[in-house]
């Protein structure tokens, strides 16, 4: 197939082009930065770089003309962003998802896979969702990436509901090679015994290794239903119990110091104020409510009947990213 992948330089984006190239498939990337992305030809000549930023809606077309499918994974994933921020963040996640769909249907493509999150549930205060789980918007949402993902989605699904051949997968908390958000940095720096401390340890998050996820989406792109969703989450654990299972695996200790709740929750309205003390983000007020006792679990029974899915242990995936470095 003839395979267009948004954000195709990103730490899935990278995993997702691999897996397409891998099999024989000809994939376009779009990047936004093609020398910067030089490694994702190195299998051959089965993928071509395209620069775009995914702004200009034409030239979305014109790399979508005579594509089998479209997989949209780019993105922006931050909590505790700054409020300046928030359009270009909106901006990524809805804006682009509009404009990428819309391409894609114009360009008459007839399989589209959005990448979505999750996080779309919400804090689901201990229940493990499944596909047909709502959350109440009226409640709020806990970070302002949890509400531009939200809305994104409502993008996609009126997309669906007015015929769009479009396939929703939702990945849980990636980790693996190549990440550098903070929480595989964390399982990092436990397994090597270079955490100097713990905060938020009871937030609960499905730990989904990126090549996982990457072979449930293209299973999803080869098997999955026109408007179904397909939760591709990992086996569910609190942040504390993740790093305690990555120091145990490393054979190292976890630090002495955890960071009290509270006195994180006292120091964020200076923090904030000051768009973030050394280390904090800038709003830390965001953070925290993002990550106290929230929990963001799933299950992925309905991805493991219909596409074959199977997620490996968080140990496996700990040993399997870390062991040999």
């Amino acid at each position: 197939m003839r395979v267009v992948v948004t954000g195709g330089a990103g730490f899935v984006g990278r995993a997702v082009v691999e897996r397409l190239a891998s099999r024989g498939d000809h994939v376009v990337a779009l990047v936004r930065d093609p020398d910067r992305a030089a490694h994702l030809t190195e299998r051959g000549d089965g993928v071509t770089l395209v620069r775009s930023a995914l702004a200009d809606p034409g030239s979305l077309r014109d790399s979508m003309r005579g594509a089998d499918a479209v997989i949209h994974v780019a993105g922006m994933y931050r909590v505790g962003i700054a409020k300046e921020e928030r359009p270009a963040m909106w901006d990524a996640n809805v804006g682009a998802t509009e404009r990428v769909l819309d391409a894609a249907i114009a360009a008459s493509v007839g399989r589209i896979v959005h990448v979505s999150t999750v996080n779309v549930f919400g804090d689901t205060r201990g229940a493990v969702a499944d596909e047909t789980y709502r959350r109440d918007p009226a409640a709020g949402f806990t970070s302002w990436y949890d509400e531009t993902k939200f809305r994104a989605h409502e993008v996609v699904e009126a997309r669906i509901d007015a015929g769009a051949p479009v396939v929703i997968v939702l990945p849980s908390q990636v980790y693996g090679p190549h990440d550098h958000s903070i929480a595989s940095d964390q399982l990092h720096r436990a397994f090597h015994g270079t955490l100097g401390y713990m905060a938020l340890t009871d937030v609960g998050l499905g730990w989904v290794h990126v090549h996982d996820l990457a072979d449930g989406m293209v299973a999803a792109l080869d098997r999955g239903r026109t408007g179904e969703l397909y939760c591709l989450a990992g086996p569910n654990h609190t942040l504390g119990a993740a790093l305690a299972i990555a120091a145990g695996l490393g054979g190292t200790a976890l630090p002495r110091v955890t960071i009290p709740t509270a006195l994180a929750r006292l120091a964020a309205p200076l923090n904030d104020a000051l768009g973030g003390l050394p280390g904090m983000p800038a709003n830390l007020a965001e953070a925290i409510r993002s990550g106290d006792g929230v929990t963001y679990y799933a299950t992925a029974g309905k991805a493991r009947r219909e596409l074959g899915f199977a997620p490996r242990s968080l140990e496996q995936g700990i040993v399997d990213t870390w062991r040999r470095h």
